[in-house]
């Protein structure tokens, strides 16, 4: 699914910048190499960054516990 239309940002691919990427939704299209033009995808944007990011650190402290 496309996220940001303006700059063809896939899901998988913010989720992937997300990881890689720290800061906002804005850093993470950086990454990517774009930057936001319209604006209306940042809020739906960063809800899925830092979706990726506590599900990444519920998965590190389960094996860090473990």
């Amino acid at each position: 699914m496309y996220i940001c239309i303006c700059n063809a940002i896939r899901e998988t691919d913010l989720r992937k910048a997300a990881l890689t990427c720290e800061g906002d939704a804005e850093a993470a299209y950086a990454c990517l190499g774009k930057r936001p033009n319209c604006g209306q995808c940042l809020d739906e944007a960063q809800e899925i960054i830092d979706a990726e990011r506590a599900g990444a650190r519920c998965d590190f402290l389960a094996v860090e516990h473990a």
